[in-house]
C-alpha cells in the first residue's frame, strides 16, 4: 500500500534532520527516508582518519547562543540549547564518532519522523513523486527533497584510472605503505589528511593536481586546505622527500612491481615527466548520485556532472517541486561560500523551509515591519550584524533584506534569505530595497592576508577598503543597483561606535525615500 506525504526527504544526515526539524515545527506532513540503520551513517566511516575539521569553539566569552553559532560549526539549528554540539565534545576539532551520536540524539530528541533501513532505489514523477525502496515499498509525495549529500566518489577520466585506490575505500592500516612511494591525486583536505597520516610510514609522498594549492586562510573558503591538515607542506619545503605537483596526469601504466605516472607540468614548457609509485590514491572529491531517478524526473547536473543544477530557491532547474538540501547546494556558491558544510547549509535549510512555507502554503516569510526612518533602519541593521550567525557564516550568499513596497509608508525586514532569491523573487516588485551582508574585502596582496593592516577606525571614509569581515549595505531602486555603503571593519566584529553608526545613518538618509525626519538626520550626522 502506497504511503502519501506532502514532503518526502531522502537522507537522514545533518541536512535531512535539519529540514525535518523545520517541517515538523511548521506542522507539515513529512517523512525522512534513510538507507542506514541510524541517522548520520556517513560519519561512521568519513572522514577516514576520524577527525572533523569543522570547529567546535566552546569558550567564546559570549553567553548568547546566536552569536556563539558563529564559532560552532557542528550544531544544527533548534530552539533547545541542550542540542548543541558542545554537549558532545569540548575539542576544537572533535572526533567524527561524536557526530554520529549527536545526529542520532537530535532525531530522537525532537521525535523526527524518520524511516530507517529504507534504501531508495527508484524515483519517478507523474504529477506527484513516486519513491520505491529496495523492499518494494512505495511512497508518494507532492514535494521531494534530496538530502543525500555527495555520496559517490568523483573519479576524473584518467587513462589507467582503474589502478587508483579511492579515498572512500582506505583503511587505517598503515602497514601496506611502509617504505612505499605514494602518489595522492588531489590537493584538498582529504588529500592532505591522507598524506599527513602516511608521512611517518611512506618513503615518499607526492600530491598532484592540475590546479595550484589554495589555502583556506587566504581564500576564506573553508573547503580549501586547512592549517590542521597542512603539516606535509613543512616536509616538502624542508626537503623531506615529499612534494606537491602542479601537473596534468596524462596516464597511469602498470608494470610488474610498480606504477608509472606520466605528467605534464603546468609550466611554460609543459615539461613531461615519468615518475614511479607503489600506490596511487584518489582524493578528488565526491559527486551527487542521480541514478535512482528515471527519465520522468532526472535532475540536470553541472560542474563535471557532480552537482544537480538549482534555482535560487534550491529547486531543480528542470524538475518542478524537486528540491535539494545540504552539501549538494554548494553548486550555487561552489568553492566560494559555505554551502558544502554544516555551518553553512544549516541556514540554507532554514531559508528553504521558509521559502517552502511561503511558496506552497501561503505563509508569509518571517520578518517584521519597521519604520522607514534612517535612525530606525540603522538600528535594525546594526542589531542584526552584531548578533546574526547566518550572514556571518554565509558571507554574501545569505543576506538580510529590507523591502519597501509600492504605496508603503514602512519597510519589511526579512532576515536570512538567499541574496539571489531577494533579487529574483522577494524584491521583484519592490519600489526600493536594501541588501545587508557581512563580507570580506578585497586584499591588495591576495598572497598573505595575515600581513594586511586594518583600516584605522577614524578613517571610516575608507571603510570600503576594509579587508576583514564587515557589513555592506547595498541600495536598489526601480530594480537597479544605486549605491553601497561599507561599515568599517572592527577587530572584535562589534559595530556599535559612532564611526559605525553615523556614516550608515547618513547613507540611509540620503537614499531612502524622503520622510519627515530625513533632513534632520542629514544635518545631525554631517
Amino acid at each position: 500500500m502506497t504511503e502519501y506525504y506532502d514532503y518526502l526527504v531522502i537522507g537522514a544526515g545533518p541536512a535531512g534532520l535539519q529540514l525535518g526539524y523545520f517541517l515538523q515545527k511548521n506542522q507539515r506532513k513529512y517523512l525522512i527516508l534513510e538507507k542506514g540503520e541510524s541517522a548520520g551513517t556517513f560519519f561512521k566511516t568519513k572522514p577516514v582518519h576520524r577527525k572533523l575539521i569543522s570547529i567546535n569553539k566552546v569558550h567564546t566569552g559570549y553567553e548568547d547562543t546566536e552569536i556563539n553559532l558563529r564559532w560552532d560549526w557542528n550544531s544544527l539549528l533548534s530552539d533547545d540549547d541542550k542540542m548543541l554540539y558542545k554537549e558532545y565534545s569540548k575539542e576544537y576539532f572533535p572526533p567524527a564518532d561524536g557526530m554520529v551520536d549527536y545526529l542520532r540524539d537530535f532525531a530522537r530528541h525532537f521525535e523526527l519522523n524518520v524511516r530507517y533501513n529504507t534504501d531508495v532505489i527508484a524515483i519517478s514523477k507523474d504529477g506527484n513523486f513516486s519513491v520505491t525502496d529496495a523492499a518494494g515499498k512505495v511512497f508518494e509525495s507532492r514535494y521531494l527533497v534530496m538530502a543525500t549529500g555527495v555520496s559517490e566518489p568523483y573519479i576524473p577520466d584518467i587513462d589507467g584510472g582503474e589502478f587508483v585506490e579511492q579515498y572512500v575505500d582506505l583503511t587505517l592500516d598503515k602497514s601496506k605503505y611502509i617504505n612505499k612511494r605514494v602518489l595522492i591525486l588531489g590537493k584538498g583536505n582529504s588529500a592532505f589528511e591522507t598524506a599527513d597520516y602516511l608521512v611517518d610510514t611512506a618513503a615518499s609522498i607526492h600530491l598532484a593536481s592540475p590546479t595550484p594549492l589554495k589555502m583556506a586562510w587566504r581564500s576564506h573558503f573553508v573547503g580549501h586546505l586547512r592549517a590542521v591538515n597542512n603539516n606535509l607542506l613543512d616536509t616538502y619545503h624542508l626537503k623531506s622527500q615529499n612534494a606537491v605537483l602542479d601537473a596534468d596526469l596524462v596516464r597511469i601504466e602498470k608494470h610488474a612491481d610498480h606504477y608509472e605516472a606520466v605528467f605534464n607540468y603546468n609550466n611554460d614548457n609543459r615539461e613531461q615527466e615519468h615518475l614511479e609509485y607503489d600506490h596511487i590514491i584518489g582524493c578528488t572529491g565526491f559527486r551527487f548520485d542521480n541514478s535512482m531517478f528515471d527519465d520522468s524526473c532526472k535532475p540536470g547536473l553541472s560542474i563535471d556532472d557532480r552537482f544537480p543544477t538549482q534555482t535560487s530557491e534550491w529547486e531543480s532547474v528542470n524538475v518542478r517541486n524537486l528540491y535539494f538540501a545540504g552539501t549538494v547546494t554548494q553548486v550555487r556558491d561552489f568553492k566560494k561560500y559555505m554551502s558544502g558544510f554544516i555551518h553553512g547549509f544549516r541556514y540554507n535549510v532554514q531559508a528553504l523551509a521558509n521559502i517552502l512555507n511561503n511558496k506552497n502554503h501561503s505563509v508569509p516569510m518571517p520578518g517584521k515591519k519597521i519604520e522607514l526612518q534612517a535612525e530606525q533602519v540603522t538600528d535594525s541593521i546594526l542589531q542584526r550584524v552584531n548578533r546574526s550567525s547566518s550572514i556571518w557564516q554565509q558571507p554574501g550568499f545569505l543576506c538580510d533584506a529590507i523591502i519597501i513596497a509600492e504605496q508603503d509608508d514602512g519597510a519589511h525586514y526579512y532576515p536570512t534569505v538567499p541574496t539571489d532569491y531577494v533579487h529574483e523573487v522577494l524584491a521583484k516588485d519592490a519600489r526600493e530595497y536594501l541588501v545587508v551582508t557581512l563580507e570580506f574585502g578585497e586584499s591588495q596582496d591576495p598572497g598573505d592576508h595575515s600581513s594586511q593592516s586594518r583600516i584605522n577606525r577614524t578613517d571610516y571614509e575608507k571603510a570600503n577598503l576594509s579587508k576583514f569581515l564587515h557589513p555592506i549595505i547595498r541600495y536598489y531602486a526601480g530594480g537597479e543597483f544605486i549605491a553601497e555603503h561599507h561599515v568599517i571593519e572592527d577587530l572584535a566584529a562589534e559595530w556599535k561606535e559612532p564611526e559605525h553608526i553615523n556614516p550608515l545613518k547618513q547613507f540611509l538618509a540620503a537614499h531612502l525615500s524622503p520622510v519627515p525626519d530625513q533632513a534632520e538626520v542629514l544635518a545631525e550626522v554631517s
